[in-house]
């Protein structure tokens, strides 16, 4: 597949944060190029703090956007070796570091019929449904492409709770850890049972 073809043939568009539940749909993104025969289209949305009011108001603000621009770049080439490693996704590939709140930037990319964009959604308790606007529901309502929204992993929500022991001080109970691996090694096939 040429350049130009990749750039007007069929896309799987993907919004990165560095989330877990991004760095899962990635992974989930390149399966889905893979099957279609699409290029990759890793996209990071990113917006200056305190909004574009914040960069008019010194001098200094084009030297400070160009800064975290930086930063959102290295952020999106980080996730990408997290999730691929050396080797790359092995699909045609075009990462794109955008301004702007992330579901529109990411409408603004995944703006052809025949796209497909994928988004993380994530587990968001009342505090940040409150707080913050979700990418994914947005996308959802919005997008004029089918949209795939990547469940978290069950992980996930293990390490919250492995966070919330450690910061309350809370012992570790081994004993429950124990069972949970043992009844995990006898449900593998061709495995002994402990």
């Amino acid at each position: 597949m040429s350049g130009t073809d990749a750039l007007s043939g069929p896309r799987v568009v993907v919004g990165v944060s560095g989330s877990t539940g991004s760095l899962a749909a990635l992974r989930w993104a390149e399966g889905e190029a893979r099957r279609r025969g699409a290029a990759l289209w890793p996209v990071l949305a990113w917006e200056p703090p305190g909004g574009d009011v914040a960069t008019r108001r010194g001098p200094g603000a084009a030297v400070m956007c160009d800064a975290w621009q930086d930063l959102a770049r290295t952020r999106l080439v980080t996730a990408l070796g997290e999730v691929f490693g050396d080797g790359g996704p092995g699909v045609p590939t075009h990462a794109l570091v955008a301004r702007g709140v992330p579901g529109m930037a990411l409408l603004e990319v995944a703006d052809r019929e025949g796209d497909v964009l994928v988004v993380g959604a994530g587990r968001r308790g009342p505090w940040r449904r409150a707080c913050r606007r979700s990418v994914s529901r947005y996308c959802l309502a919005h997008a004029v492409c089918p949209v795939l929204a990547v469940p978290p992993s069950p992980l996930e929500a293990a390490l919250a709770a492995a966070h919330r022991r450690n910061r309350w001080r809370l012992g570790l109970d081994t004993g429950r850890l124990e069972k949970e691996a043992a009844r995990a090694l006898r449900g593998r096939p061709g495995r002994a049972g402990v």
